[in-house]
């Protein structure tokens, strides 16, 4: 496994809220640079430094991993769980007036 990869992906809602996997530091590092300026913030410096630093060696991948999820999770963008979603559709189906 390459120094930047995650031990489990960061599953994340881009575009119109399709789910995407981040695997890696890089992966992290170009979702926060692409991050528009006039939303960036505290939670975002420091996930977009802690790629920068792991990506350089100096930190392990999973602390950058775990700082870009909490950003991820702050600015609402962490997509939910697949077993989540399907257990909401099984519900869905058995009782129509469910939504």
């Amino acid at each position: 496994m390459k120094p930047d990869m995650f031990r489990q992906p960061v599953s994340i809602l881009v575009g119109l809220g399709f789910p995407a996997e981040v695997r890696s530091v890089m992966d992290a590092y170009r979702h926060l640079v692409e991050w528009p300026a006039s939303m960036r913030d505290t939670a975002h410096s420091i996930a977009l430094k802690a790629c920068s630093a792991a990506l350089r060696g100096e930190i392990e991948a999973e602390t950058a991993r775990g700082l870009f999820a909490a950003f991820a999770e702050i600015h609402n963008l962490l997509a939910p769980e697949t077993n989540v979603i399907a257990a909401s559709r099984l519900q869905r189906d058995r009782d129509p007036h469910v939504r």
